[in-house]
């Protein structure tokens, strides 16, 4: 069994086995935090994330280190 599946039952088990009403309202809270998202994203951001997503699936993207590069070369010329 690997470490997630031990983890789970683990867990499991001490949920059905406590009686401790505050601890378990602790558990349901970190399970409802976890399922929120983290940050609240507008539409236009969420729009603009899935472009970026599109263009990379594409491969229109430049490597950093390639930009890194590009950017020194450019400075040079400064």
């Amino acid at each position: 069994m690997d470490l997630t599946a031990q983890i789970k039952k683990n867990l499991i088990s001490r949920i059905k086995d406590s009686t401790d009403l505050d601890f378990l309202k602790a558990l349901q809270t970190i399970f409802d935090s976890s399922e929120q998202e983290l940050y609240g994203l507008s539409s236009d951001q969420k729009m603009a994330i899935e472009r970026s997503r599109k263009e990379i699936e594409s491969g229109n993207f430049h490597k950093n280190d390639e930009v890194i590069s590009e950017m020194r070369e450019w400075l040079k010329k400064k």
